[in-house]
């Protein structure tokens, strides 16, 4: 352990790692937030708490069975030419878990049932949090064989870890708020998990999507909702000083 601490190569694994982590946690945080919203206002912290312990655990665990994770990339089957393994298999069914929970979730938005009540009848706190454990359990092995391609030592990956996974829950309560606060803000949020659960589908399938790409999309997308929000902020402010 001494030499890892004098080793700068550690270092800089570690912090690229580290940062890799919670770029790779975003859609993680932003799922959720999402799903934490659904339930009452008293229950929703302690959801996101849960739900990243939750991420945490899972990816603690895969990481002490790194021999088990390798395992998984080898193919079980061909289909059109194409190895499918084990790891292929569990993005292909959370990529599709993503893709029916954010056209769903957007119906209830746009629809209208949330205000209805019929959202919030249905959403149960275990509920909630088991479908959040079903994702922590994709995101987490995406982000696992990661840490692994990347570090050479067990204590290299682990603090990124529990660093990125520090950083999230700190940031996860501002995000569910603003994503609360602002309907718009949530539906660019759904379809950024829409983009996610298609990524996760092809690569499920080989077709590798970087992720760079969707997260300068829905940077952008929140960009120019930033301007929407100023700019009807200015028009609600000169509104009331006219009136």
């Amino acid at each position: 352990m001494l030499d890892l601490l004098a080793d700068p190569q550690a270092w800089a694994s570690l912090l690229t790692l580290t940062a890799l982590e919670i770029v790779l946690g975003i859609d993680n945080i932003i799922f959720i937030s999402i799903m934490a919203s659904k339930l009452p206002a008293h229950q929703q912290h302690r959801a996101r708490q849960v739900g990243l312990a939750l991420a945490l655990i899972t990816r603690l665990m895969l990481l002490a069975s790194i021999a088990w994770v390798a395992t998984l990339t080898r193919p079980l089957f061909e289909i059109l030419g194409h190895g499918v393994s084990g790891r292929d298999l569990i993005l292909i069914l959370g990529g599709l878990f993503l893709l029916a929970k954010g056209t769903m979730e957007i119906h209830h938005t746009v629809e209208g049932q949330e205000e209805a009540g019929v959202a919030k009848a249905v959403a149960t706190f275990g509920g909630v949090v088991f479908q959040i454990m079903l994702l922590d359990v994709v995101f987490s092995l995406d982000s696992v064989i990661t840490a692994v391609g990347m570090a050479q030592h067990i204590e290299v990956m682990v603090t990124a870890v529990v660093i990125a996974m520090a950083v999230m829950l700190f940031a996860a309560g501002p995000v569910g708020d603003f994503v609360n606060r602002h309907q718009t803000v949530k539906m660019l949020a759904l379809s950024f998990l829409l983009l996610v659960g298609v990524a996760l589908v092809a690569d499920g399938m080989g077709f590798h999507i970087p992720k760079g790409y969707l997260y300068f999309a829905i940077a952008f997308s929140a960009l120019v909702e930033s301007l929407n929000l100023i700019a009807a902020g200015r028009r609600k402010r000169a509104k009331a000083a006219q009136g």
